[in-house]
């Protein structure tokens, strides 16, 4: 069980980890907390009609990282490069955006939340181990995906390519700790996906 999931009895899936594997993983849910943001905010609405079609930003996130964990939904690779083609697709997005980006926001969060309540949850034991609901797995599976898209798009991961390099880099390179993280949590979200497979 060291180092990855395996299913428990009854749905769900555990996992041993130390504390500095608890630490690395409770640091990294914080940082994508404090990346996603608190959300609209304000004050709860009398009205919950009016708050299920509260409007979210319209424009893409600047920061590269929100950009890839919030993309637009239309365009890509394959798409129009006329400008008339192009400023159609980019409206399309921008009405999208502002209709679904705050709940996908709230989802992140929520799963990033998940991973750091379960985790002060099995307290500091050297060997604890994590044991998960189902419900609790498949946010753990979200977040861990989350937390690997960040990571690669601060690393500048475009393709499998990209990922091989990474295995070469010297131990003096400042990305190796990242990289490390990257792998292994890759590694976590792999087997997690494997014990939700029936």
């Amino acid at each position: 069980m060291p180092g990855h999931f395996e299913p428990i009895p009854g749905g769900g899936a555990a996992v041993a980890l130390d504390d500095v594997e608890i630490s690395i993983i409770r640091s990294l849910a914080v940082q994508l907390l404090e990346l996603i943001g608190p959300g609209p905010g304000g004050e709860p609405s009398d009205d919950p009609l009016a708050e299920l079609f509260a409007e979210g930003p319209s424009e893409p996130p600047a920061d590269p990282v929100l950009h890839r964990l919030f993309p637009d939904a239309y365009g890509g690779p394959g798409a129009p490069e006329d400008a008339a083609s192009r400023a159609e697709l980019d409206e399309h997005s921008s009405e999208f955006r502002r209709f679904t980006e705050n709940d996908l926001r709230a989802g992140k969060r929520e799963d990033a939340l998940a991973v750091i309540r379960s985790l002060d949850g099995i307290g500091s034991a050297e060997g604890a181990v994590l044991k998960l609901t189902q419900g609790e797995s498949v946010q753990w599976m979200r977040a861990l995906n989350d937390l690997r898209l960040a990571i690669g798009t601060r690393l500048d991961i475009t393709d499998e390519e990209d990922t091989d390099l990474l295995y070469r880099l010297p131990d003096e390179d400042p990305r190796k700790p990242m990289v490390m993280a990257y792998l292994w949590l890759g590694g976590l979200q792999e087997t997690l996906v494997e014990t939700l497979m029936p």
